[in-house]
């Protein structure tokens, strides 16, 4: 009880990436089956009353069992946060520690995954090939001579000819030459970058935007998982849903460091974006049903709290490797480590349970119990009782069916959208922002660790609108430092320290978005709420990688995009109302008949 006391003020929390699903929201409605969410309630009460009636009669043998549960079952829970598991296993103990812990390793590679692009997909100098003989002429020299100041093409001459010694400042071709498209290229070694997609696959010139199509892609099949891994994770399990593509993801990442073939790695970028997402929303799941009452949301920000220290520790690894295909091998690697735990994470207890698998709940629960030392009653069979079917939930059309829903689905699709616009914006463009990419990266990461716990203590105590409000309006505010700053090398660490001032905020609104959005929708259409937020994330999504292309039309554009997107946000959340509560609320449906 004292531990619940010591993290009460951290209830309502989590931290998420967006892009990914948000396993936390739609747990009420899609977490759990529909069926088992309703009957909570009713267990609940049901494992009281027999628990009292075993202590009043001094039942030889199953009054300690008895005594426990009556004490777990006088905390304060609301009817929808607790249920039979909680009751008998505890809502938070150093099993549900030790699992969601586990849990959260598997953000690791996932952040690296889709962040490896900052490093692999980095712009390199380049220049058209000089012929053999003329290999130790100067950069400069040669762009001069061969007039290819655009590095893309350049004089129509016969430079087998002409030697090193030939070439001199005051060497003109013949002036009725044409330009030609170069045809290969060299690149700058002495960068600190090494060897990136732009080096292994010539993309330069008229093939440089398959760079941002290769992000695109892995983002593309980001938003389809996100579409579709909720549905798999209810039908076949969290743990099985988990493990498969943690396995897939794996194999994938490593296949990546043998793709010769850029349309191979293309490929594969989008089934690893594919398989990222399910391993983010089964594992959060999982996670989220290993606990109980208002440990759910505490278990949900736990288990996304390695994002920002994944963040940092890539840059390290990039820098150490400077070649994508090493980056790769080394951040795909760590999902064999990982497959491994499949011997040591049972599956969700609750979802066992819906689907009427008595036998393996009992296994589970032992073991939590025995881990967590609680007692368990002797008539275990007759309280693990699977849910009757019940209705499905709400629809998408649902969500436009009252003027109050209508105001918060159409607000919330805005600012899903900016949200993860400006936040992968941010994170996916470090290597456009100027200075040193390895630093930048890391610092991103730095800022969003105190983002997530200032966040994390705020909003237990304030209300969340214009906490959220403020976020977006002073990310705004730094984007738009950022932008009049922007070209001016001189001042180039006051950008940098405008950026990661955006970074930091961004990241502290991403944190209070989910749990703001849980408060507003009720309980019967949260599911299709979140669903419908997370395609406007996923339309977000895949276009943060051309973002890097509006400094090439205007070196403000970029920045200035961002400023305006951020504003439109805090606009917006202005027109939603205060949420209900401090902490996420389960509205039931007489609720929401008043509303």
């Amino acid at each position: 009880m004292k531990q619940e006391q010591d993290f009460g003020n951290m209830q309502g929390v989590m931290e998420t990436n967006n892009g990914e699903i948000i396993a936390l929201l739609q747990y009420e409605n899609s977490g759990m089956p529909s069926s088992s969410r309703n009957t909570n309630h009713d267990e609940a009460t049901m494992i009281k009353s027999k628990s009292t009636n075993q202590t009043q009669s001094g039942t030889t043998g199953g009054g300690g069992g008895g005594d426990d549960l009556n004490k777990v079952s006088s905390k304060k829970c609301s009817d929808d946060e607790c249920d039979i598991i909680g009751e008998l296993i505890g809502s938070y103990g150093k099993w549900q520690f030790l699992m969601t812990f586990l849990l959260s390793l598997f953000q690791v590679p996932n952040t690296f995954h889709i962040s490896s692009p900052v490093f692999q997909a980095a712009h390199k100098n380049y220049w058209c090939q000089r012929p053999v003989q003329l290999n130790q002429t100067p950069i400069e020299l040669w762009r001069n001579v061969s007039q290819s100041m655009d590095n893309c093409h350049k004089i129509n001459y016969n430079w087998d000819d002409i030697s090193s010694d030939q070439i001199t400042v005051d060497f003109r071709p013949p002036s009725n030459s044409s330009q030609i498209p170069c045809k290969s290229w060299e690149y700058d070694w002495d960068d600190n970058l090494g060897n990136t997609w732009t080096s292994q696959w010539d993309l330069v010139c008229e093939k440089e935007y398959l760079k941002n199509v290769a992000e695109m892609f892995f983002l593309l099949g980001v938003a389809t998982g996100g579409i579709i891994s909720g549905y798999l994770s209810d039908k076949f399990g969290r743990k099985t849903m988990l493990f498969n593509s943690a396995l897939l993801q794996t194999i994938f990442g490593i296949a990546l460091y043998f793709a010769d073939s850029f349309e191979i790695y293309l490929a594969l970028r989008t089934l690893l974006g594919l398989v990222s997402v399910s391993v983010t929303y089964a594992g959060l799941i999982l996670a989220i049903e290993y606990v109980d009452g208002k440990w759910r949301t505490i278990a949900g920000m736990y288990n996304l709290f390695p994002l920002p220290i994944s963040y940092m520790m890539i840059s390290g690894i990039a820098y150490l490797t400077q070649d994508y295909k090493v980056l790769q091998l080394c951040i795909g690697l760590p999902g064999i480590f990982l497959c491994f735990l499949w011997f040591v994470v049972p599956e969700s207890p609750r979802w066992l349970l819906c689907k009427g698998r008595t036998a393996e709940v009992k296994e589970v629960i032992k073991a939590a119990a025995r881990f967590n030392k609680r007692e368990l009653p002797h008539n275990l069979d007759k309280l693990l009782k699977p849910p009757d079917e019940e209705h499905a939930n709400e629809g998408f059309i649902d969500l436009f069916r009252s003027k109050y829903l209508r105001l918060i689905t159409i607000c919330f699709l805005c600012i899903w959208f900016t949200m993860n616009l400006v936040y992968y914006g941010l994170i996916l463009n470090m290597n456009t922002f100027g200075g040193n990419v390895y630093l930048n990266s890391a610092l991103a990461g730095l800022v969003e660790m105190p983002a997530i716990a200032i966040a994390m203590y705020i909003i237990g105590k304030v209300g969340k609108k214009w906490l959220f409000c403020a976020t977006l309006f002073c990310t705004g505010l730094a984007c738009l430092c950022a932008a009049i700053s922007e070209g001016n090398e001189d001042i180039l660490w006051l950008k940098i320290t405008f950026v990661m001032i955006g970074k930091f905020t961004i990241s502290a609104g991403n944190t209070i978005m989910p749990v703001y959005t849980a408060e507003l929708y009720p309980t019967a259409i949260r599911n299709a709420g979140v669903g419908a937020c997370n395609v406007a994330a996923g339309l977000a999504l895949i276009l943060t990688p051309y973002l890097e292309m509006l400094n090439k039309i205007e070196k403000h554009l970029l920045m200035t995009l961002l400023t305006a997107w951020t504003i439109f946000g805090g606009i917006v959340v202005i027109f939603l109302p205060e949420s209900r509560k401090q902490s996420p609320p389960i509205v039931n449906d007489a609720e929401e008949e008043r509303n």
